[in-house]
């Protein structure tokens, strides 16, 4: 939770002075990679890549992990237009998401108890989206675009993670990120490459600490995701999202004392209502279980 929040919150500072979203996540994924490969290089495996993969273990990780990146960049591109606590709440979308696509990828049905719980977290994305004061189609969209890829991330990770046995979650997620240089980099350049040079002098002016604001955020931002990785493979996917819902009050409320952000009554209460039914969601869903003989 620390690292994630100091991420989101170092992540939004450097767009109000950088607003290079592309770029910025292409650094995110290039700062974890030097830190894989560093680690790899000293020894400390078990902290990086752990051994060379397959080709056709390659193949199965090349899935998850571009939609991980493509989900990265949508996620940065929601946080640089708008607030992080409207993102945030948009994102709660996502259990919406792996339901669908469970469904239409895995055959996997949903139990009608468990439907009904995305009913507040639609209604109450809709009621805080339509009153946020920083609200725009480009942050809402790429919020979206990131729920649709993550979902596509959550269902063929499972599949990736049950076929490559002697990889652990630290591995798969270091081989998530060297793939994910291969997406975002070449993004970067096409999309915000031939402003590339003058917006970053513009951001050295502004804070001289500019590169090693981006170095830290990268490190974070790998830090959290390998957290991550390590604690789904050490509870259930249930677990996992409870910890998911808290992780989204904890970064909604720092980020609206960090930055001051005023929200109407209704934004606060469709944010209210969304985390509402996201942890209902969870509830539904360990209910919903077969229970063990």
């Amino acid at each position: 939770y620390a690292l994630n929040v100091g991420f989101n919150l170092l992540n939004k500072t450097i767009f109000g002075y950088f607003p290079f979203p592309w770029t910025v996540s292409a650094v995110h994924v290039v700062v974890g990679l030097v830190y894989c490969v560093a680690a790899y290089a000293l020894g400390a495996k078990k902290a990086s890549f752990g051994r060379p993969v397959t080709k056709a273990e390659f193949k199965t990780l090349l899935g998850p992990a571009s939609m991980h990146a493509i989900g990265h960049i949508a996620a940065n591109l929601s946080f640089a237009a708008v607030a992080i606590s409207l993102t945030h709440t948009i994102k709660t979308l996502e259990p919406a998401f792996n339901v669908l696509l469970s469904k239409a990828i895995l055959g996997t049905a949903t139990p009608p108890a468990v439907m009904a719980t995305l009913l507040p977290i639609m209604g109450g994305v809709a009621l805080a989206s339509a009153s946020d004061l920083s609200f725009n189609w480009t942050g809402f969209i790429g919020a979206m675009l990131s729920n649709l890829t993550f979902g596509f991330r959550a269902v063929w990770s499972k599949a990736a993670m049950s076929s490559i046995k002697d990889l652990d979650s630290t591995a798969i997620y270091a081989y998530t990120t060297l793939i994910s240089v291969l997406i975002c980099v070449p993004g970067a350049l096409i999309f915000e490459g031939p402003a590339l040079k003058a917006g970053i002098q513009k951001a050295v002016a502004a804070e001289p600490n500019f590169y090693w604001s981006l170095a830290t955020v990268g490190v974070l931002y790998h830090l959290y995701n390998q957290f991550a990785f390590n604690t789904l493979a050490r509870v259930s996917p249930v677990s996992h999202g409870v910890c998911n819902v808290v992780k989204r009050i904890v970064i909604i409320g720092a980020s609206v004392v960090f930055f001051g952000t005023k929200m109407s009554a209704q934004a606060k209460a469709g944010t209210a209502i969304a985390i509402a039914g996201t942890w209902l969601y969870t509830e539904a869903v360990q209910r919903a279980k077969p229970k063990a003989a």
